[in-house]
């Protein structure tokens, strides 16, 4: 089964909006796991906008399903994923300020950086993803970087999905045969929701792990928490 973690950026966006502890950021992602849930991302960016360094610290000792934190990179990144030890570490090739991630690595032009930070993160046993486009070659750069798993950018695919699913999920499904003939896992995540996830399931059988935030909150706002966790849950049967 396709595990599911959710990605709790936007309930801290909603905290930080009015300057104190409500919703409590820690106890939402208890509650993710309680409800079912199978992992807890975060993205913790530069400005802090949503997640802080703090929630990520604090949420080590509380998430006691698979923890993944995403980000760029950089130097007082590497720094705290190396500290906490999460789980997971998906790479991201964000620039400061971006507001939302919209590409995948170049994984030929920058093997030789992100080799180097593999490295490091593996001498912690953190387990590496890569976010992706559907590339072929691509993702052969991404496993000579040492990559444990890539993450399909599936913005595109959600952006097509209504008005062409069959041609929205080829590129994908394509590429995640070639990821299964590399040996390497698959994860996906971008504007996966209930009406494209089964679709998208249905054609990457081998997928590993999807991460699911504004989709999932945006539905918990008029269906709950608990019955959108089973929701999501079903559609990965």
């Amino acid at each position: 089964m396709t595990r599911l973690s959710v990605n709790i950026n936007k309930i801290a966006l909603l905290r930080n909006s009015r300057g104190a502890n409500i919703p409590d950021v820690v106890q939402f992602a208890k509650d993710c796991e309680r409800y079912g849930a199978q992992g807890i991302t975060v993205h913790p960016r530069q400005d802090e906008r949503h997640i802080t360094r703090k929630d990520v610290y604090a949420l080590k000792d509380v998430v006691s399903t698979e923890f993944n934190i995403e980000g760029y990179p950089s130097p007082d990144f590497l720094k705290m994923v190396n500290e906490v030890k999460p789980t997971q570490c998906t790479l991201v090739p964000d620039a400061p300020g971006q507001l939302t991630s919209d590409h995948g690595w170049d994984t030929i032009k920058q093997q030789s950086f992100l080799k180097e930070v593999i490295a490091e993160l593996h001498q912690n046993k953190i387990r590496v993803s890569l976010f992706i486009d559907p590339a072929n070659n691509l993702i052969e750069a991404a496993k000579k970087t040492g990559a444990d798993r890539i993450e399909f950018y599936t913005g595109p695919y959600a952006e097509h999905f209504n008005t062409d699913k069959k041609n929205a999920v080829k590129d994908f499904a394509a590429a995640a045969k070639f990821c299964s003939e590399i040996n390497i896992g698959i994860n996906a995540g971008h504007d996966l929701n209930l009406d494209n996830l089964r679709y998208f399931k249905q054609n990457i059988p081998q997928l590993l792990e999807v991460s699911i935030g504004h989709a999932l909150v945006r539905d918990c706002l008029y269906l709950g928490l608990e019955n959108v966790i089973q929701l999501y849950l079903r559609e990965l049967e």
